[in-house]
């Protein structure tokens, strides 16, 4: 089981390390919400604790960045707060549970356990077009029976182009959805993770499942 703590208190930090790795876990830490964001969009986790006090980013912000990429890692947030109005606004953002410091490492890793049972059993239907399938609960992908391997924002895209196949999404829609409303960043972002998304899941097979719509986005459709 692998848990991003993203906390800038160094005891903190510190002791949650040593707890959860004595728990059966492994940490991986962030000490700024920037850096948090970055470990959670490219690697793959099974939970991450979140504080909402951070340096760069606050945890409301980098939980509703992951949440608007389509990352759906359980989020225990933590705070120093003490206010029900901090609480709503978590879980109003996407974070999935919510505790106050000082907590008890007990009821942390209790807290964490039951996120991952959630997590477990949230089954979502396999999307399929062509050969190849999604299957959002596993995040695995495959194409006539290989594994492929996606980085989380290629599964997101992959899995909004697969969900909407047959239709014409355009770039504001992609990085609506993938990224998030208001993404700052230029539009090329989606041509160069359609890119990657290319090279994984159509050169090596042979049959184009990724279509260019000119002027308008991309749309992915079966093989005429």
């Amino acid at each position: 089981m692998r848990v991003l703590v993203v906390e800038d208190e160094e005891n903190i930090v510190a002791y949650l390390k040593a707890s959860l790795e004595d728990e059966g876990f492994t940490v991986d830490i962030a000490c700024d919400g920037n850096t948090g964001l970055e470990m959670a969009l490219t690697e793959a986790y099974d939970v991450i604790t979140l504080d909402i006090m951070l340096p760069g980013m606050n945890g409301y912000n980098v939980c509703g960045e992951l949440r608007g990429a389509g990352i759906t890692t359980p989020v225990l947030m933590l705070t120093a707060k003490d206010g029900e109005y901090d609480e709503a606004d978590a879980l109003d953002i996407g974070a999935d549970d919510f505790l106050r410091k000082p907590f008890s490492l007990v009821v942390l890793v209790a807290r964490l356990r039951a996120l991952l049972r959630r997590g477990a059993n949230k089954g979502s239907a396999k999307l399929q077009v062509g050969d190849l399938t999604l299957d959002p609960a596993s995040k695995t992908v495959e194409r006539g029976g290989t594994a492929i391997e996606l980085t989380p924002r290629e599964f997101a895209l992959l899995e909004y182009l697969m969900y909407n196949a047959g239709q014409v999404l355009t770039k504001t829609q992609i990085l609506d959805h993938v990224w998030s409303p208001g993404y700052m960043g230029g539009d090329n972002v989606v041509e160069v993770y359609v890119g990657y998304l290319r090279k994984k899941v159509d050169a090596a097979f042979g049959q184009r499942l990724i279509h260019t719509v000119r002027g308008v986005g991309y749309r992915m459709s079966e093989p005429a």
